[in-house]
């Protein structure tokens, strides 16, 4: 008898599933979609991941409600490259964004190439109001401005950080304009609303849940269908949260922790607080919620990416393999997890074919549509391979992933070759027993190689004259086997 149950409820759920994807294929109904995009939020630092000492209850009941994602990368293991990545569906390196922009008034005039289209482009052209609140790093000038990217609505920074308290950063601000400083920090700049400064008085995570509310209130007064990109500058440094948030964590010792762990309840409650505007508003059955972050976490600065091996800036596990769930009421499986490697370049195809978006003509996608094969639980890239890369200073780091192998080289030493679906941490090199394996993937990351274009910018500087040296990316070692 307890065998007939379980087959029948097996079934159940199969048909449940199966009606699920047939209404999205059928929807009239264009969806809302709402992209939450953390800054250097470690794999086990959220509840749905496994964190035992930082609370995240509004992001474990979407998790909880949605599909967790246990095997999602971006396609690069730091800031701005990876959400240059997330917004164009192309590899940074195929663009000439592998570095990050150069801060503090050195990226002037520079910026993501204007020939790509950002992915707020064919929402806009198919009926949607567009937003993008919170850290844009990808261009400060008038032609690389997120309005000018796809987005009628902007509220945030520009640059690549920001302090988060205002009577803090605004004092500094204040102190380096009377000094007569002709380079501001990026951190204490104004914030901005569509091109013009502003004094904001609230701590800066809460400024920015409070603008996606706003935000979705507008949408919602326009009748129109929304697609908000809300990146949080949270828990990147500086490490400052509230007394309140910090209350909470008392049980922490280590004060870098203690601050961290705060600073992403602080993006909890903003969650929170989103999700009461859309349902306040009407919109929450209608919308698609992703999270996820743009890389792995700095476990210098409090984070915690256990299992995985490796940081923030790694091609280890530890720097491009992130936590991330879908929610979507009634549409997709809920209280499931799906383990097949997926990548933030999915999203530009995916997204738009769900909003019933038409790609922009001539487009080059490094992505591609998961939908189909997420909703009928298959893996999206079998037999295809996903890539991080990061060039470092006299030698460059490399990984490439297909189905359950992952070639990976750090700093200087022979490439490996692990099973990660079975070996999560890296931990048992295999590629002495598995050389033609090895030889394979390696051989693929080279050929993409080829693919990437000259980088429009160097962060720091000084990295551009190593590049002209041909002493920084040294492919020419870096795709060679040692024989052994």
């Amino acid at each position: 008898m307890k065998k007939i149950i379980k087959i029948s409820c097996a079934l159940v759920s199969a048909v449940v599933f199966f009606a699920s994807c047939i209404t999205i294929q059928g929807q009239t109904e264009q969806p809302n979609i709402l992209v939450i995009l953390c800054d250097d939020l470690g794999y086990a630092d959220v509840g749905f991941n496994g964190s035992t000492d930082i609370i995240t209850p509004n992001l474990d009941q979407l998790a909880e409600e949605g599909t967790i994602f246990t095997a999602a990368y971006v396609a690069h293991p730091f800031c701005g490259p990876s959400r240059a990545a997330l917004l164009t569906g192309r590899y940074p390196h195929t663009i000439g964004s592998q570095f990050n922009l150069p801060a503090n008034g050195a990226s002037t005039g520079k910026g993501i190439s204007l020939k790509e289209k950002f992915i707020g482009v064919p929402f806009q052209e198919a009926g949607y109001y567009t937003g993008a609140i919170g850290k844009w790093h990808l261009g400060e000038t008038t032609a690389y401005h997120p309005n000018n990217r796809g987005f009628d609505d902007f509220y945030g920074f520009l640059a690549g950080g920001h302090k988060y308290f205002p009577e803090e950063y605004r004092q500094q601000y204040r102190r380096q304009k009377e000094a007569g400083a002709k380079i501001i920090n990026d951190y204490v700049l104004p914030l901005e609303h569509n091109g013009t400064t502003l004094q904001e008085n609230e701590y800066l995570t809460d400024a920015f849940s409070r603008e996606a509310g706003r935000f979705i209130q507008e949408a919602n007064d326009k009748k129109k269908p929304f697609f908000l990109y809300l990146a949080y500058n949270a828990p990147h440094v500086p490490l400052e949260a509230k007394k309140e948030d910090l209350d909470k964590f008392k049980h922490i010792q280590d004060k870098d922790r203690r601050t961290y762990a705060a600073m992403v309840y602080a993006i909890d409650r903003g969650v929170g607080q989103i999700v009461e505007n859309l349902k306040k508003t009407g919109q929450y059955d209608n919308t698609l919620i992703i999270f996820l972050s743009d890389n792995g976490g700095h476990t210098g600065h409090g984070a915690n990416n256990f299992p995985l091996t490796g940081r923030k800036g790694d091609t280890w596990e530890g720097g491009f393999r992130v936590p991330m769930f879908f929610h979507w009421p009634n549409k997709i499986p809920k209280g499931q997890k799906f383990d097949f490697p997926v990548s933030s370049l999915d999203f530009y195809p995916t997204l738009n074919h769900l909003a019933g978006a038409t790609i922009p003509q001539n487009k080059i996608l490094d992505g591609k549509n998961i939908w189909e094969a997420f909703t009928s639980n298959q893996n999206p890239h079998d037999k295809e391979t996903l890539f991080a890369m990061r060039h470092r200073e006299g030698y460059t780091d490399v990984a490439a992933r297909q189905n359950n192998w992952k070639a990976v080289k750090v700093r200087k030493e022979p490439w490996k070759l692990f099973n990660i679906t079975n070996d999560i941490s890296e931990k048992t090199d295999l590629s002495a027993a598995h050389p033609a394996i090895l030889k394979k993937l390696v051989t693929e990351a080279e050929n993409w190689s080829k693919t990437h274009t000259e980088p429009l910018w160097f962060d720091p500087l000084y990295l551009e004259q190593m590049w002209k040296d041909s002493t920084m990316a040294t492919f020419n070692e870096t795709f060679e086997i040692p024989q052994k």
